[in-house]
């Protein structure tokens, strides 16, 4: 199983931007995804996750802003980011888990994959 992250790039504040998350080895369409962020000195943290059948949910900081989709036809999910604050910079990792539930359920240490990581910096 891989999973590659692409699309972290220098932003300015206010700036929007979109991640992707390529999966290969795995039954995508049966696995829940999720979007995860770490800045520097600072524990990993869920951002949004999506489960199979397309429920989101997002973590309070970022609701409103960030956007979680999936295309199963290209066995990608992506994560619009709008709004960009400086506080959002960080490497932003995807993660799955195979979904018994349907429910878009994501706790870090349930995720049994994970790719390496886009850097996302935000600055004028």
């Amino acid at each position: 199983v891989q999973l590659v992250e692409s699309g972290g790039t220098l932003v300015q504040p206010g700036g929007s931007l979109r991640l992707s998350c390529e999966a290969s080895g795995l039954a995508f369409n049966k696995y829940t995804f999720g979007w995860f962020r770490q800045a520097p000195g600072k524990e990993r943290v869920g951002v949004s996750c999506i489960s199979s059948t397309g429920r989101t949910n997002y973590g309070d900081p970022v609701k409103g802003r960030f956007t979680i989709s999936r295309r199963n036809a290209a066995n990608t999910v992506f994560l619009q980011i709008d709004g960009l604050k400086p506080e959002d910079a960080a490497v932003y990792y995807c993660a799955a888990v195979f979904d018994y539930s349907g429910s878009p359920y994501c706790p870090p240490d349930n995720m049994g994959y994970w790719g390496k990581g886009t850097q996302v910096t935000v600055s004028s």
